[in-house]
């Protein structure tokens, strides 16, 4: 190294000349045995990522009446079987994470400046777990989020770090993610094998569907790890009269980024299970499918309907939905449609997907504000430290 080169390690070190002397450095790495393959963690040659976990299952979640299931399978005229691949994706914002923390001696209280979609989670959570304070000492400041669809939803290592750095130095910090480090660290969702099978009678009426997952969850159960397995299975019963489901989900760790919410993170692969299988059984029955699903839509005229899993049903015209899709499709017409594009060399096809979802998790938030006679306001929530705020009334 020159005396050039010890410049950029003073203190007009910028971002381009850090960035070039972490170029410089040459790190040389001893492969470990590593497993990534969703299916294979749970193989007895796989290796184990944690000493406590011996077989790399961090959870095992069943929903639903596995009897009233298995008796209904034993019963059936016709089972379809499929095995389906939700592949593992992330996000790709326009603005990368980031954050600024700023620490200030006289409040003894941190501000965290962040593009977060939970920010009374992510103070909860970096206060009492990580920094070990009260929450009364975070602020979290939630501006402009940016695109996210979940994946700003959880808390990130950078911020705290950025909110300890910003003390230890005494100066506000700025951290910004390269895209190159958001497609390594930000969460990852999806990475499901899922094997489903339906069972229907003679006359093509659905008796019971069974789902067994494994989900690939990466090296670490993130915040919101849970709920792209198990927080959306409800929708498995989609808008259909199922009678019983059961679902099994077994949750691994893997040599992977940890996964969390992310484009409605676990309702399109119940909804795509379900639609997929009615397919198929369509198929092999030599049933239409659009008459497979009229034969199974729940009628508005049994309103409340109590489905095979989760979901109780308060209202709903689906068949009427189902018909008007249909004949704004040109259902009917389609052979004729699909004929015509095959004379072209060209292929068509047509898709059907009833879905009903599960809006939001329950992550409710409670909070009681009681106005004292000294003109003070208290705010609590239901977690929290009171605050005690002073009022000033006019008029």
């Amino acid at each position: 190294m020159n005396s050039d080169d010890e410049g950029c390690f003073g203190e007009g070190l910028t971002t381009g000349g850090a960035r070039d002397a972490a170029e410089r450095i040459a790190v040389e790495y001893e492969p470990l045995p590593s497993v990534t393959a969703t299916e294979e963690a749970l193989s007895s040659a796989a290796p184990k990522l944690w000493a406590e976990c011996d077989n790399n299952e961090c959870f095992f979640f069943a929903l639903g009446d596995k009897l009233a299931v298995e008796t209904a399978f034993a019963k059936a005229h016709h089972v379809t079987r499929i095995k389906l691949i939700f592949n593992r994706v992330t996000a790709a914002t326009m603005e990368p994470r980031g954050c600024i923390a700023e620490w200030d001696d006289h409040l003894g209280r941190f501000t965290l400046y962040v593009g977060t979609q939970r920010p009374h989670t992510a103070r909860a959570d970096m206060a009492r777990r990580i920094l070990h304070i009260p929450e009364t000492q975070l602020r979290v400041v939630a501006g402009e989020v940016g695109g996210s669809f979940g994946m700003k939803g959880g808390h990130y290592p950078e911020y705290a770090l950025a909110l300890w750095a910003s003390r230890k130095l005494g100066r506000p910090v700025k951290w910004i993610a390269e895209r190159g480090e958001g497609m390594l660290t930000d969460d990852h969702d999806r990475d499901h094998i899922s094997e489903a099978e339906l069972a229907l009678d003679r006359d093509g009426h659905f008796l019971a569907l069974r789902a067994r997952n494994i989900s690939n969850i990466g090296a670490y159960l993130a915040p919101g790890g849970i709920i792209s397995p198990t927080m959306h299975l409800g929708g498995l019963a989609g808008t259909y009269t199922t009678p019983a489901i059961h679902v099994e989900v077994s949750a691994v760790f893997t040599n992977t980024t940890s996964i969390g919410p992310y484009r409605g993170s676990g309702r399109p692969e119940a909804s795509y299970i379900v639609e997929r299988l009615i397919d198929n059984a369509a198929r092999a029955m030599q049933i239409d499918r659009a008459e497979l699903r009229r034969h199974n839509t729940v009628p508005a005229s049994a309103m409340p309907f109590k489905t095979g899993l989760v979901y109780t049903l308060d209202c709903g015209e689906f068949g009427e939905n189902l018909e008007r899709a249909l004949a704004m499709a040109d259902y009917d017409g389609f052979e004729r449609r699909r004929e015509e594009a095959r004379a072209r060399k060209r292929l068509r096809g047509i898709g059907f997907a009833n879905i009903i979802e599960q809006t939001s998790q329950a992550q409710g938030e409670t909070v009681m504000v009681r106005l004292d006679p000294g003109g003070t306001v208290t705010v609590t929530d239901d977690d929290e430290i009171p605050t005690s705020v002073g009022l000033i009334c006019t008029g």
